[in-house]
C-alpha cells in the first residue's frame, strides 16, 4: 500500500499512554507489540489483545482482497 506501516512508540519517558479504542484499557508505556493499530478515518486507533482476538472476523472483514 501507500502508507508506511506505523511503529509502536519505544517504552519509556517519552511514550505516549495509549489507551484501546474499544475496552478502554491503558498502556502508559506507549502500545505493546502484541496490540492491533488500524487507521480509521485518518486517525490510528489502537485495540488491546483481548479486543482484537474477539473482533478478528470483523478487523479482517474490512482488508482488501489483496491482502487475503
Amino acid at each position: 500500500m501507500d502508507q508506511p506501516t506505523p511503529r509502536p512508540e519505544p517504552p519509556g519517558p517519552e511514550a505516549q499512554p495509549v489507551v484501546c479504542a474499544r475496552c478502554g484499557a491503558r498502556s502508559p508505556d506507549g502500545a505493546p507489540p502484541t496490540w492491533t493499530c488500524s487507521m480509521e478515518n485518518g486517525g490510528r486507533h489502537y485495540f488491546c489483545d483481548d479486543c482484537a482476538r474477539a473482533n478478528l472476523r470483523a478487523i479482517e472483514g474490512r482488508l482488501d482482497s489483496a491482502w487475503w
